[in-house]
């Protein structure tokens, strides 16, 4: 399974540490990719998080599941890049995995469509930004994942490893983090 985490300035730190950790100690294949200019990009709490490549270098390619960290920054940048919401669009008509976290569902997924008749969470503060809003810190609506932020960060990983791995793949994981 190949899931595609892209990032931008602003990026949450946490949220995108967490979520490619989790999502890697399940052996999936994920790319960490910066929409910006090069691969180094500023976090939330001024972190600085290295991407594997630029999203430019593997917009062409396919991917199983698409999920996008919040930060009301980040996201805002995210939503801003064209190429980006034309690939979700892409991965949703294909009826792949795609989501956020945070302020991405109401920043990027939202604004495009990409939630239209789903329920979804996202951080509370974005709440009204969702036709469908449930307060829950994971949701899982067809083929679309949401998480409430920075908290929810690791249940919503372990979400996505079950879902592209399978229960028997998130307890291991899940047991090695302490989570249950």
């Amino acid at each position: 399974m190949k899931i595609l985490v892209p990032i931008a300035y602003g990026a949450e730190s946490l949220e995108t540490v967490t979520l490619v950790n989790v999502l890697r100690r399940a052996a999936l294949r994920v790319s960490v990719a910066s929409i910006e200019p090069e691969l180094t990009v500023i976090g939330t709490r001024d972190i600085t998080l290295t991407a594997d490549v630029l999203f430019k270098d593997v917009a062409a390619l396919e991917y199983d599941a698409i999920m996008l960290p919040g930060g009301e920054k980040g996201a805002a940048n995210l939503a801003a890049h064209k190429p980006l919401l034309e690939k979700l669009q892409a991965q949703r008509l294909a009826h792949k995995w795609y989501g956020g976290l945070c302020a991405a569902p109401a920043l990027v997924l939202a604004p495009n469509g990409l939630l239209d008749g789903k329920q979804a969470t996202c951080y509370p503060a974005f709440r009204d930004q969702l036709i469908h809003y449930v307060d829950q810190p994971v949701v899982v609506d067809g083929h679309c994942v949401t998480g409430q932020g920075p908290a929810a960060a690791i249940p919503f990983a372990l979400k996505l490893v079950e879902l592209l791995g399978g229960e028997d793949k998130r307890r291991l994981v899940a047991q090695a983090l302490l989570a249950p």
